[in-house]
């Protein structure tokens, strides 16, 4: 007979590790399946070229919940912070460059070089998201209520409607503009210098399919203040070794109260009975027999994909193909013989302007742009560059005097018009190149290998469907008690015994691990028979 289990997860990404180690925690057998040979879905580190260790998905840190990090020891298992400051460095085609970071002051002078008004406006722009961010963040480690549920589950909107009424009319209008707004709108209001507006908007854009202008950016720019390094809020890092000692260090932690993993273990299909999850089968035929399921995968993988469409009601599976999974993100990661040395702050080596995200963006309206073509199919002939340079921090990730530069690029969509992304992938890398080039002279001669991943081969290589690295939108429809799907969003689905612990669910995308934790603690305090 196949061996039986408490509960299996299916996928070893981060959240679905975070998930099993608080199980096995509480004592329950469980079972980990991943489909590849390394842990970490898109939370991974990799040597993609000999004596290059590359994060080549997931690539800077800070929203990693602080209470997991805590409850499982993780800098036990290897896990360790780099702080990066300054954060961000954005250089201008005139040849000037705003750089920024955690340094209040610094930062101010900084703005200040464009705009006095925007320097003194700065520090009351970030008290106002610190003081949405204390009614919020609370909200990303609780089971969201359904307004259309029990008594208990309107109890509990009542008394967050209370806690929202104690934020005041100021405030209170302010986090329901961030919750559902644009971006664009709120940094008009607040700064006057393209150059200030351009280096914050990048943040609102990251793995949306979107423009600063559309509405649901404004939550996605919020997730890049809320989280912490090493107990110093809004600040991020590398994480030394990469960003796949994450998903090691969770995975050692899980390991330590008896959780098995299993890696080249592929899920065909998940198992009913009578209408309730008993197991999952492998692609090979092999079954694994337990009382819960859990999915880390995203939704449509999971309800469309491995699950019987008989055994799901009929409203439910239409939702799930309503979800949206558009994705206009390609990423690049390229080791270089030398950092890119830019013509708007010469020198050689590396110098504070590698530590943070370089940005290639020099103005609202250039984002927007890039936006317009994506939005007919098209790669943007001018895309926005992050790009980030771990190296510069942790010599542990590549050769002596060897960097690794990732590059995360908005807007090249998943379907593209008349064409394909065989055809026009490499020739996209080759425009991202020239463009920062532009910036930086020296880029190109740099470059000895380059690995390019448009949205079709993310959705390959990490299971995701339509390449969204969110497990489906982050907007106001698709948030809190609407994640997945309406009815739905308490970590259950419609048969007994299965469960989403993914990016998937509340509160969203990001290397967090709060999907995981508090589907855990559901599944806990669910008395299945």
């Amino acid at each position: 007979m196949p061996e039986s289990y408490d509960a299996i997860i299916i996928g070893g990404g981060h959240n679905g590790l975070v998930c099993a180690a608080y199980l096995g925690r509480a004592g329950c057998k469980v079972l980990v399946l991943e489909r590849r040979e390394v842990l970490g879905g898109c939370c991974v580190t990799e040597e993609i070229w000999p004596g290059y260790k590359v994060s080549p998905a997931a690539y800077v840190n800070s929203l990693l919940r602080p209470e997991i990090i805590r409850d499982l020891d993780l800098k036990k298992h290897g896990f360790a912070m780099l702080p990066r400051n300054p954060s961000s460095f954005t250089p201008f085609p005139d040849g000037r460059y705003l750089m920024m970071g955690p340094d209040r002051e610094a930062t101010q002078k900084e703005i200040a070089k464009f705009s006095h008004k925007d320097a003194e406006a700065y520090p009351q722009y970030e008290a106002m998201l610190e003081k949405v961010a204390a009614f919020l963040e609370p909200l990303l480690v609780e089971t969201p209520p359904d307004p259309w549920g029990s008594f208990r589950d309107l109890t509990k909107l009542a008394r967050l409607g209370w806690k929202f009424r104690k934020l005041g009319r100021k405030v209170g209008v302010e986090a329901i503009e961030i919750l559902s707004g644009a971006a664009r709108p709120i940094l008009d209001r607040w700064f006057e210098s393209d150059e200030l507006k351009a280096t914050i908007a990048t943040d609102a854009v990251i793995g949306a399919f979107a423009a600063p202008s559309m509405p649901g950016t404004a939550y996605v720019l919020f997730h890049h203040v809320m989280g912490e390094c090493d107990g110093a809020k809004g600040v991020w890092g590398y994480v030394r070794g990469g960003m796949g000692t994450i998903s090691n260090s969770i995975a050692a932690a899980a390991r330590a109260v008896g959780v098995e993993i299993r890696t080249e273990a592929e899920v065909g299909r998940i198992l009913i009975k009578e209408g309730r999850a008993t197991g999952v089968a492998l692609r090979d035929g092999t079954e694994f027999h337990a009382k819960r399921v859990i999915s880390n995968a995203d939704a449509n993988v999971t309800f469309l994909k491995l699950t019987d469409p008989k055994e799901l009601p009929d409203d439910f599976r239409q939702a799930v193909k309503n979800i949206d999974y558009s994705s206009a993100t390609v990423k690049i990661n390229v080791c270089v013989s030398e950092p890119p040395q830019f013509k708007a702050l010469p020198g050689t080596g590396v110098g504070p302007q590698h530590h943070g995200t370089m940005h290639i963006c020099p103005s609202p309206d250039y984002i927007e742009r890039a936006y317009d073509e994506a939005k007919y199919g098209r790669p943007s002939e001018n895309p926005m560059l992050e790009c980030t340079m771990a190296t510069a921090l942790d010599n542990t990730l590549a050769p002596a005097g060897k960097h690794i530069i990732s590059m995360f690029i908005q807007y090249a969509p998943y379907h593209l018009k008349g064409t394909t992304w065989e055809l026009e992938m490499d020739k996209f890398a080759d425009r991202c190149f020239d463009i920062l080039n532009e910036y930086a002279p020296n880029f190109k001669n740099s470059v000895i290998d380059r690995m390019v991943i448009p949205p079709p081969e993310m959705e390959r290589l990490w299971g995701i469907t339509g390449g969204n690295i969110m497990q489906g939108s982050m907007g106001l429809a698709s948030m809190f008690s609407l994640r997945p799907v309406a009815g739905f969003a308490n970590y259950k689905s419609p048969i007994k015994g299965l469960y989403m612990c993914g990016a998937a669910t509340h509160p969203g995308g990001g290397v967090m691990g709060a999907c995981g934790w508090n589907a855990a603690r559901a599944i806990l305090k669910d008395k299945i028979r």
